[in-house]
C-alpha cells in the first residue's frame, strides 16, 4: 500500500527527487561516496528531504563538513545544531570526562549535571520561566509543551501559523503548518489544531503590502480567532520565523495581550533560533515579550548530542499526577553536561554578540548586492540567521523557485551548504564561531551562484 503525493509542494527544503538533484547525483563520481549513498538508500526508509541522501559525510569540524570524496563545505545549514561549530574541543573534553564520571542515570533518579542545567536555564530565561523538562529532540519537547498547556488550562485547542515547522510527531505536525509534514499519510491530525496565515512582507495573505501592515492584520486575526471560540489552550509560534522572517516591531506585544485577554498560553518555539543565533540568547528578547512556555533544542547539544528542553512558568507546574514527558534520557548526565558546556561556550566566547556584529555586516553586504541584482526580492533576518529571497522580477516579486534551486546546487559545487526555505529563500545559518574572512567567502559564493542565472 502506498500514498501518492504528486501534487504536494515541498517548501521546507530542497527536494531530493528533483531534476536538479538527479544532475547532482550524476556528477558524483567518487566510488566510496556513491557506494555509501546507495547503501543508505537501500537500508533506510525513504522520505522527502532526507533519504535518498545528497552525499556522505566523513568529517565535521568547526564550520566545515567534509564528504567521503574529500570535498569540503562551509555548513550554513547544519540542521541549526552547530552554533558553536562542530567538534568544539572544550565540548568534546567535557563529554569524555562526563562519560568517565557518570555515563547514565536511570529515570526516577537525578544527577548533578541535569539539575545544574535546569537551574542554569531557569536563571537565564526571561520572566518567571523556571521549571524545566528535558527530551532528546525538539519534536518531543513540543509535545511536552502541548500536554502542559492542556493540564494548566483544561483546554485542548491550539492556534498556530500556516507554513510553520514545529517537528515531525503527530502533535508537532498538527500545530505545524508545513504541508510536507501534515498532508497525505500524516492525517488524521490532532483535533482542535487551528491555524491562521502568518505575517509576510511579500504576497501577504491578508492583502497588505508592507510588513508592518501585514503584522497588524495578522495580530488582529489572532485576536479574533482566540475570541471567536474562547477556549484555546495555547498559541504556538516561533518568535522569529526560521524561514527566516522577523516580525514587525510590536507584533508580539499585541499577540501577548490577546493571549492574556483570553486565558491562552503563549508557547515560543526557539528550537532553531534560540541560544544566541539571532543576537540575543533567547530570540523573544528582541521583542521584549515573555512567553508562558519556551522550547529549546538543536544547538543545545553543541552539534554532538541530541537534547531539547521545555522551560515553563513556575506556576504552570500543575501536572505532577500525570506523565507529560516520561523519557528514558530525561536526565541523562552526558547530554545535560553537553548542554551546560555549550551554554558556557556561547556566553563566555560572546557568540551572541558576535552574531550581532557579523550578522549586521552580512545583511549590509547582501542588501547592497540586492540593490544591483534584479533576482533579489528581499534580504532579511536577525543575527547569523538571514535569507535571500529569489524572484523572477521586481514587478510582482513572483518567486523563482527554479533559480533558487540552481543557485543552491552551484553553492554546493563551490563548497557552501545551505537550505532553501519557502521554495525560493536561500537561508543562511552559519555557525556563530565563523570568521569574517570565512563569511566573506561564503557570501561571494552566494552572490556568484545567483548571478550565474
Amino acid at each position: 500500500m502506498s500514498a501518492t503525493a504528486s501534487a504536494l509542494v515541498h517548501t521546507e527544503g530542497e527536494a531530493n527527487t528533483s531534476v536538479a538533484r538527479g544532475i547532482w547525483n550524476a556528477r558524483v563520481s567518487d566510488e566510496r561516496t556513491t557506494s555509501l549513498v546507495t547503501r543508505d538508500a537501500d537500508a533506510f526508509l525513504h522520505q522527502s528531504l532526507s533519504s535518498p541522501c545528497l552525499t556522505a559525510i566523513a568529517k565535521a569540524e568547526g564550520i566545515w563538513i567534509e564528504d567521503t570524496a574529500g570535498r569540503r563545505y562551509m555548513d550554513f545549514h547544519g540542521n541549526s545544531v552547530h552554533h558553536i561549530g562542530y567538534g568544539h574541543p572544550r565540548l568534546k573534553q567535557a563529554i569524555k570526562a562526563q562519560i568517565d564520571d557518570l555515563c547514565f542515570a536511570p529515570r526516577r533518579f537525578t544527577c548533578e549535571p541535569a539539575v545544574e542545567l535546569a537551574e542554569t536555564l531557569g536563571r537565564l530565561a526571561p520572566g518567571d520561566l523556571g521549571k524545566v523538562l528535558f527530551t532528546t529532540g525538539g519534536s518531543d519537547a513540543i509535545e511536552v509543551a502541548l500536554r502542559l498547556a492542556r493540564a494548566a488550562t483544561g483546554r485542548f485547542k491550539t492556534l498556530s501559523f500556516w507554513d510553520a515547522f514545529h517537528g515531525a510527531g503527530f502533535g508537532a505536525s498538527s500545530v505545524g503548518g508545513e504541508a510536507t509534514f501534515r498532508s497525505g499519510i500524516a492525517g488524521p491530525l490532532l483535533p482542535g489544531a487551528e491555524h491562521v496565515a502568518p505575517w509576510a512582507n511579500r504576497h501577504c495573505a491578508y492583502g497588505q503590502d508592507t510588513l508592518e501592515a501585514s503584522a497588524r492584520a495578522c495580530a488582529s486575526m489572532v485576536s479574533y480567532v482566540l475570541a471567536r471560540e474562547g477556549d484555546f489552550a495555547a498559541l504556538v509560534a516561533e518568535p522569529m520565523r526560521a524561514t527566516p522572517n522577523p516580525p514587525a516591531p510590536g507584533f508580539w506585544k499585541q499577540v501577548r495581550a490577546a493571549c492574556d485577554r483570553h486565558g491562552t498560553l503563549l508557547i515560543f518555539d526557539e528550537i532553531p533560533t534560540g541560544l544566541g543565533k539571532t543576537g540575543r540568547f533567547f530570540a523573544c528578547e528582541h521583542d521584549d515579550v515573555v512567553p508562558d512556555i519556551l522550547v529549546l533544542g538543536k544547538a543545545l547539544g553543541g552539534g554532538i548530542l541530541p537534547i531539547a528542553g521545555v522551560v515553563a512558568r513556575r506556576d504552570l507546574d500543575v501536572a505532577g499526577d500525570y506523565a507529560i514527558g516520561h523519557y528514558t534520557h530525561e536526565k541523562n548526565p552526558v547530554t545535560t553536561r553537553a548542554a551546560l558546556t555549550t551554554i558556557s561556550i556561547i556566553i563566555e566566547e560572546g557568540l551572541a554578540e558576535r552574531a550581532v556584529e557579523l550578522g549586521a555586516y552580512a545583511m549590509e553586504r547582501l542588501s547592497a548586492f540586492g540593490e544591483r541584482c534584479e533576482a533579489i526580492g528581499d534580504v532579511r533576518g536577525r543575527g547569523l540567521l538571514f535569507g535571500v529571497e529569489i524572484v523572477r522580477d521586481r514587478a510582482d516579486f513572483a518567486p523563482d523557485n527554479a533559480l533558487a534551486e540552481r543557485a543552491y546546487y552551484r553553492c554546493l559545487e563551490a563548497g557552501l551548504s545551505l537550505k532553501i526555505s519557502g521554495g525560493n529563500v536561500m537561508t543562511l545559518s552559519p555557525p556563530l564561531v565563523i570568521t569574517r574572512q570565512e563569511l566573506d567567502r561564503a557570501l561571494t559564493i552566494v552572490e556568484q551562484s545567483i548571478l550565474a542565472g
